[in-house]
């Protein structure tokens, strides 16, 4: 059975990290699997929760790992393998972004690592980069880089809380367009947005 497309979203397990700047890949596969009626499920075999949907005529994998961030790329391989995605522009990754503006969404095929431990697990994993990103803005910490940690774990509230919330939705919807019209197209339509 062949899959179209392999989306990773990536975060943190538990309650400790919920509702962080660090889960919002997370809350995006989440949401995009509750968009098309599906449910995640954990499987201890792939160190993930994965649920299967259709976007369209796509057949679309979903998984959130449940390993912690900086081990992403065990549950992403184990993915990988699983489903048979030999053609890694088929696999998507939402994740956090430190440097696009909070509430900022960019779509991206291969690129560096940013200094991100979810994508450099991955990459340890996969030897490639040659992935899609949905890359979810949170913006710089207040007070310099070196304060970058306290600032994506802490728990968001407020209006701060709705605009990550507007722009998971928005990813959603990047990722919907991924997988109805390609990365191009996605790319096109998200990245024009400013």
């Amino acid at each position: 059975m062949a899959w179209d497309l392999l989306v990773v979203g990536l975060g943190n397990p538990g309650e400790r990290y919920a509702g962080t700047r660090h889960n919002v890949g997370a809350d995006a596969v989440a949401a995009l699997v509750r968009r098309h009626g599906g449910r995640l499920k954990v499987d201890g075999k792939v160190n993930a929760s994965v649920g299967d949907v259709r976007i369209g005529s796509a057949r679309v994998v979903a998984a959130v790992p449940t390993t912690y961030m900086n081990e992403s790329g065990q549950a992403v391989a184990a993915l990988v393998r699983r489903y048979e995605i030999e053609d890694l522009s088929a696999l998507v990754v939402a994740h956090d972004e430190l440097d696009l503006e909070q509430g900022r969404l960019k779509v991206k095929l291969g690129g560096g690592l940013a200094g991100h431990n979810g994508l450099r697990s991955i990459d340890a994993h996969l030897h490639t980069r040659d992935f899609v990103r949905v890359r979810m803005g949170v913006g710089k910490p207040p007070g310099g880089a070196d304060r970058g940690a306290d600032w994506v774990l802490s728990k968001v509230r407020g209006s701060a809380r709705s605009e990550l919330d507007v722009m998971v939705a928005a990813a959603v919807d990047a990722i919907d367009l991924i997988a109805t019209d390609g990365v191009d197209a996605a790319m096109q339509r998200v990245n024009q947005r400013g």
